[in-house]
């Protein structure tokens, strides 16, 4: 139906704003993941169809800008992973941030709350 995947197209908007919170956040609970359980994560989150060719670009930026940190890790049997963890630097955007987001979304939600 078109006004479902309207829907879908808007969350897609709002998810690119706060996927790298997201992630950042996960990261902060899980002490250090890879990509692929990333994706696994925020989906039981309920963050649906997140792909590799987002996840991954995300990844390299994050630590491009200091806060992840990644390293190669022999795989059990097969091919390595490259496993990532929150920086202190990270820790310190993602709780700035996450308090901006809170603020905003709060607005937002008052806002719509009178619809």
């Amino acid at each position: 139906m078109a006004e479902d995947r309207a829907i879908a197209d808007r969350q897609t908007q709002w998810l690119r704003g706060v996927l790298d919170l997201a992630v950042l956040a996960t990261l902060q609970s899980a002490g250090t993941s890879y990509g692929y359980a990333l994706i696994q994560s925020l989906t039981e989150a309920g963050i649906l169809d997140l792909k590799g060719g987002t996840i991954y670009p995300l990844l390299a930026r994050l630590e491009q800008e200091g806060l992840v940190a990644s390293e190669w890790r022999a795989g059990g049997g097969g091919p390595g992973r490259k496993y990532f963890t929150i920086t202190a630097t990270g820790r310190e955007v993602l709780i700035r941030s996450a308090a901006g987001w809170t603020d905003f979304s709060a607005r937002i939600g008052s806002i719509l709350g009178g619809q």
